[in-house]
């Protein structure tokens, strides 16, 4: 865990600033959207948020209350925040898959898919990139991915093995088993198993939104190893303006700072996406670019 992070001195960029050019193989698309738009100014775990949510929304009081029990239970026997979610995710997988990657309809299932498919082709992925994607979940996006890259390009990693089994349904049902695609179980975030210099793009959607630091720490210190150089990295978070904060173990609220700058502490340049701002999804998207 990095703690004390400058809340000010740091070089990260915004998109479509000088030297924000991207590999595989194009330049990147820029935006010039309000920053404010899609982050958190009331910390969610603050007492008076939760009252006045709750006296807004009664219907889900039991809900939250049954959620905040199971994941006590689930904290109490596991042995560090991985596990921890791995039963989350059991728990989630086992009700509804595409519940448990965030999309609590089908239709949302598909449109939060192709929202990340178009955005990554739109800003430098091309057929024959090699693409690693961090917490693959039931294959949202990655459907989308594996059609689209070369026969063996995809590689989807996740902490759950309940959901990758959902991706074996999502190959199968679109038909995908002839793209060869790789999908693996993980239990941290150290990707030791992978060839180093293999990957031209790596993504991980809503993936850092249910991390703690010490979590994104150790995929910053590792995922170096195994991108070319000249690769980059897209992921999302949740981002907020005020205090850092976090709910149930379960959503993590970031400042861009703290995580530009404890990425490019691992030797990375870091980009915030602000163009990703204009599009519905509620989180923030940052890049960062191996030299």
């Amino acid at each position: 865990m990095v703690a004390g992070m400058p809340q000010g001195s740091f070089g990260w960029r915004k998109a479509g600033q000088k030297g924000a050019q991207e590999s595989c193989h194009t330049p990147l698309a820029a935006g010039a959207a309000d920053l404010d738009s899609h982050s958190v100014k009331r910390s969610r775990s603050s007492l008076v948020h939760q009252v006045t949510y709750a006296i807004n929304h009664p219907g889900k009081i039991a809900p939250h209350l049954r959620r905040l029990a199971r994941d006590t239970w689930f904290r109490m026997h596991a042995r560090d925040h991985i596990s921890y979610y791995r039963a989350v995710m059991r728990s989630d997988t086992a009700r509804d898959p595409e519940g448990a990657v965030g999309s609590h309809t089908h239709k949302r299932w598909l449109e939060l898919g192709r929202m990340q498919f178009d955005y990554l082709v739109e800003h430098g992925l091309k057929p024959e990139c090699r693409m690693l994607e961090i917490g693959c979940g039931n294959l949202r996006a990655g459907r989308l991915f594996i059609d689209y890259l070369h026969t063996g390009n995809y590689y989807g990693i996740d902490i759950s093995p309940d959901i990758l089994m959902a991706a074996q349904d999502t190959l199968v049902r679109h038909g995908l088993a002839d793209k060869l695609p790789h999908l693996t179980p993980v239990r941290d975030m150290r990707f030791a198993f992978l060839p180093a210099e293999h990957f031209d793009v790596v993504h991980a959607h809503s993936v850092f939104s249910h991390s703690p630091l010490d979590v994104i720490e150790e995929c910053f210190a590792h995922v170096g190893r195994v991108m070319k150089p000249g690769a980059w990295f897209d992921f999302t978070f949740d981002r907020t303006e005020g205090r850092e904060h976090q709910v149930l173990r379960e959503d993590f609220y970031y400042r861009t700072e703290t995580l530009a700058t404890l990425a490019e502490q691992y030797g990375f340049t870091a980009t915030f996406m602000d163009d990703w701002e204009r599009g519905p999804h509620k989180q923030s998207k940052m890049r960062l670019r191996k030299p």
